[in-house]
C-alpha cells in the first residue's frame, strides 16, 4: 500500500505507520506519547530485536528459562496483561494505540485485536485461525487435537485510550519460544508461524512481512479507521551497508571521483540507491535558479558584527556561519545565537548536511565556560545550543550540553536556554542526564518524513527521533521539532509527519525549504511555494502544535525567542 492522504480531520481514520526494526525501548517511548497525548487513531507496526517483555503478574522463575544476556535478548518489564513473552526478527508486532468507548473493557479490546489478526490470516490463506476461549492470543486450529498459538496479545486499557498489542510469528525463529521461556505462562500447547505452518501444508509458499502487514493494515483499518487507513512506511529494505560510514567506524566514506577530498563525505552510489529506493527522483539541477522568494537579504549592523568578533576572540563556532543559514544577521540582530558545541566533526554523514565528516576530535572540557562568557559578553536573550552527533562518546555528548546549559544559567541566569540535539542512539539513560538540566526548550529534529529517512539520515530513525520528542515531552520540557522541505516527499506524507508530531505532544515546529549545499548532496526535488508553507502552519496549529514556524527560509532555530514565548510566556521547563 502506498501513502494516502492525511484528512485534516482524522479522528475517524487510522494513521498506520510501518516503522522497521526498533528497540523495544524505543517503540515503547512512542507509544507511551501517542497514548498520553495523542486523539488519532494509530497503529504501529514494526520487528523489535531479541527481547523478553513480561507483565507485573509473571512468574519469571517458572517462566523465563534462560539468561536473556546469553541468548542476546534483553529483558524488559511492561505494564500490560499477560506473561512473558518474545519479541524478534521475523515477528510482525503491532500496537493499536486508539481510543474506545467509555464502556469498552479491555476483553472487547483483545476480542477487536484478535478480529484483525484473524481476519488477515484466514485473507493470507490460514483459514484455520482462530481464538480459544479460555486464551487470549489467536491460534491455528484452535478447535482441533492439537492448537498451536501463532500470535500472542497483551494490551493495556486506561480512561479509554489502548497501548500495547499483538505479536504476530511470520517467520520467526521459534527456538525462543520453544527453548528460552513458557510463552505467555501456557506450558502444554506449543507456538508455531505462518512460515512453518505454510511449510506443513506443503504449499511452497514463501511469506514476506510485508505481504502480512499489508492484510493486517485493510483489516485494522475495518475495525479502528471507518475502513480508511493513512499509511506511511519507512523503507522496507535495508541493508548494514545503507548506514553512513562513520556509523559503521569505517571513517568519513569517500567520494567518487577522488579519495583525496576529506570534507566531503559524499557517497554518491549509495546515496543514489537509497533514493531509487525511496522513489526519488533527480530532482533540480544544482545550478537551477533560486525562486525570487528564496534570496535572503542580509544586513550586518552592529550587532551581528559584534558577536562576530565575539565568537572568534573565543575560539567558538556558530551553526549560523558553519551551515550558511540564510537568516544570520536576522536572528543575530534579534539577540538569538546558535552555538555549535562538541566540536565541528559529526559521525554520521546525512544527505543534505554540510557539516564536516572526519573522525571528530575529543570534546574541549572548557567549551561551556567559552559559550557562557560569550553569551554574558553579547547580552544574548535567547540561546541555541546544537550539535553534531557523537556516536564516538558514551553518551551522545548529552552531558557536555548539560554543562553547558550550567554554565550559561551561572553566568546569564536571565537567558532562555534551546537545546538542538541528536537522537543518542535512543540511550534514554543519555537523554535524561540533559533533560536533568532542564533546557527551557529540547529540539530535536526528525527531518523529513517516513519513507525518506534512509535516504536523507541514514543513521537515524523516524520511531527514535519521535521516541525522543515523547521522552522529552513526558520529562515536562517544552519540545521542538524541525522538518525541511523539498526532498521528494509528497503533501499527504509530510501531512502525516505533523499529525505524529501533534500527537506526541510537540509544542513548536519549524518548517523549511531544503538548499543543496554541493552537487555531493541530496538533489533538491522542488522549490515548495510560500502558500504551501502557510497551509502547513495552518494544519499544524488546528491539531494542537503550539506554534509552526513555516517560510521557505526557516530553519530550526528561525525565531527561535518568539516561538519559545508564545508557547511558554514563562518557562516551566526548570521547575
Amino acid at each position: 500500500m502506498t501513502a494516502t492522504p492525511a484528512p485534516t480531520d482524522a479522528t475517524t481514520r487510522l494513521r498506520v505507520r510501518w516503522l522497521g526494526t526498533v528497540p523495544y525501548g524505543e517503540a515503547l517511548a512512542l507509544q507511551q506519547g501517542l497514548f498520553s497525548h495523542g486523539r488519532d487513531q494509530h497503529l504501529l507496526l514494526l520487528e523489535h530485536p531479541h527481547v523478553f517483555t513480561y507483565g507485573p503478574r509473571t512468574d519469571l522463575a517458572a517462566n523465563l528459562r534462560c539468561d536473556p544476556a546469553a541468548v542476546g535478548a534483553e529483558l524488559v518489564p511492561v505494564k500490560r496483561g499477560g506473561d512473558v513473552t518474545y519479541h524478534g526478527p521475523g515477528q510482525l508486532v503491532g500496537y493499536p494505540i486508539v481510543s474506545v468507548a467509555n464502556s469498552y473493557g479491555a476483553s472487547d479490546h483483545v476480542c477487536a485485536v484478535q478480529r484483525v489478526v484473524v481476519g488477515a490470516l484466514h485473507d493470507l490463506g490460514l483459514t484455520s485461525a482462530g481464538c480459544l476461549p479460555e486464551y487470549p492470543g489467536v491460534w491455528i486450529d484452535p478447535d482441533g487435537p492439537n492448537p498451536r498459538k501463532i500470535c500472542a496479545i497483551g494490551v493495556r486499557l486506561s480512561h479509554g485510550r489502548t497501548m500495547h498489542g499483538f505479536a504476530l510469528n511470520v517467520t520467526t525463529d521459534l527456538t525462543y519460544m520453544r527453548d528460552h521461556i513458557v510463552p505467555c505462562g501456557i506450558a502444554d500447547k506449543p507456538v508455531t508461524s505462518i512460515a512453518e505452518e505454510f511449510a506443513a501444508a506443503g504449499t511452497g509458499r514463501e511469506i514476506t512481512m510485508r505481504e502480512v502487514a499489508d492484510a493486517i493494515v485493510r483489516r485494522a483499518a475495518e475495525v479502528w479507521g471507518d475502513g480508511v487507513a493513512e499509511r506511511q512506511d519507512v523503507a522496507w529494505r535495508h541493508r548494514p551497508d545503507d548506514l553512513s560510514a562513520f556509523s559503521r567506524g569505517e571513517g568519513p566514506g569517500t567520494s567518487v571521483r577522488t579519495a583525496a577530498d576529506h570534507g566531503i563525505r559524499a557517497q554518491t552510489v549509495r546515496m543514489r540507491h537509497r533514493l531509487d529506493r525511496a522513489g526519488v527522483s533527480d530532482g533540480l539541477a544544482i545550478a537551477t535558479r533560486k525562486p525570487e522568494w528564496l534570496r535572503p537579504k542580509v544586513v550586518h549592523g552592529p550587532e551581528v558584527l559584534s558577536l562576530k568578533h565575539t565568537v572568534r576572540d573565543l575560539g567558538l563556532v556558530t551553526v549560523c556561519e558553519e551551515a550558511g543559514c540564510p537568516n544570520l544577521s536576522d536572528c543575530w540582530s534579534d539577540g538569538t545565537a546558535t552555538f555549535m558545541v562538541l566540536g565541528e566533526r559529526c559521525t554520521r554523514a546525512c544527505g543534505f548536511c554540510l557539516v564536516d565528516t572526519r573522525k571528530p576530535l575529543a570534546p574541549s572540557d572548557d567549551e561551556p565556560a567559552r559559550v557562557a562568557e560569550a553569551v554574558e559578553r553579547t547580552g544574548l536573550d535567547h540561546v541555541v545550543l546544537t550539535m553534531v552527533a557523537r556516536d564516538d562518546l558514551p553518551d551522545g555528548g548529552m552531558g557536555h550540553v548539560a554543562r553547558c546549559i550550567e554554565a550559561i544559567r551561572h553566568r546569564r541566569p536571565s537567558a532562555r536556554i534551546e537545546t538542538l540535539v541528536s537522537d543518542a542512539r535512543g540511550d534514554a539513560a543519555a537523554l535524561e542526564v540533559l533533560f536533568a538540566a532542564r533546557p527551557d526548550v529540547m529540539n530535536h529534529n526528525v527531518e523529513t518524513v517516513a519513507r525518506l529517512q534512509r535516504a536523507v539520515r541514514p543513521s537515524a530513525g523516524y520511531a527514535r527521533s519521535l521516541g525522543v520528542l515523547a521522552r522529552s515531552k513526558q520529562a515536562g520540557l517544552t519540545t521542538k521539532s524541525g522538518l525541511v522541505v523539498g526532498m521528494g516527499e509528497t503533501v499527504a506524507e509530510l501531512d502525516g509527519c505533523l499529525a505524529d508530531l501533534a500527537a506526541i505532544g510537540v509544542d513548536i515546529v519549524t518548517i523549511g525549504q531544503y538548499l543543496r549545499p554541493t552537487s555531493h548532496h541530496l538533489p533538491v526535488d522542488r522549490w515548495v511555494e510560500p502558500h504551501e508553507f502557510e497551509r502547513w502552519r495552518e494544519l499544524g496549529e488546528s491539531w494542537g502544535i503550539g506554534h509552526v514556524e513555516a517560510s521557505p527560509l526557516t530553519r530550526s532555530s528561525y525565531h527561535a525567542r518568539q516561538a519559545a514565548e508564545h508557547v511558554s510566556p514563562v518557562s516551566v521547563s526548570r521547575r
